[in-house]
């Protein structure tokens, strides 16, 4: 991951305000904003994988979601889209948006646009982001998180683990309509 991106930064209310570098983004922890892409198959189970070690925040931890920083001047459908297919290969279904939240720790800060979808195609992990992974229903990934939040990526869990209960295949709440396949 290039430590030169130039990163878009936002306000409170989720408009674009500015940009900075991402190493500055970082050192500062300036609010920016960010994508959040929720994997389900067609069975309603979740993609979860493991952070690489060289992440630079929150390395080695268990994410159930894809998605990123938004570059300056990128909408939020094309991050997510460029981020869902950066990490994991999705590509060729529709990422449908379920919500816009901020959060913040001493690490970052940042608005948060949140997508769900329905994949059957295969999977790629992007080596310098995911080190693996595999599909968990909700009610594995929820007990998984219960039992062991400390091994998750805290703003996936605080921002993003409602959603997982409402499932994304035929029977779940988000529905079939973005099913995907290779």
């Amino acid at each position: 991951m290039p430590q030169d991106e130039i990163v878009g930064l936002f306000d409170e209310a989720g408009h674009q305000t500015g940009s900075a570098p991402r190493s500055r983004v970082r050192a500062e922890n300036l609010r920016h904003g960010a994508t959040a892409i929720l994997v389900f198959d067609g069975a309603g189970r979740i993609y979860v994988h493991r952070r690489t070690v060289v992440k630079d925040l929150y390395p080695g931890l268990r994410d159930f979601c894809a998605g990123g920083v938004l570059l300056a001047g990128e909408s939020p459908d094309d991050g997510a889209a460029r981020e869902v297919f950066e990490e994991l290969g999705v590509h060729g279904v529709r990422l449908r948006p379920v919500g816009v939240r901020s959060y913040a720790d001493p690490r970052t800060r940042f608005v948060c646009f949140q997508y769900v979808c329905t994949y059957d195609g295969a999977l790629v992990h992007q080596p310098e982001e995911v080190a693996s992974g595999g599909w968990m229903t909700p009610r594995e990934l929820l007990a998984a998180v219960a039992a062991d939040p400390a091994d998750f990526v805290p703003d996936s869990v605080e921002l993003a683990l409602h959603l997982v209960s409402r499932g994304g295949g035929s029977d779940g709440a988000f529905g079939q309509d973005s099913v995907g396949g290779s």
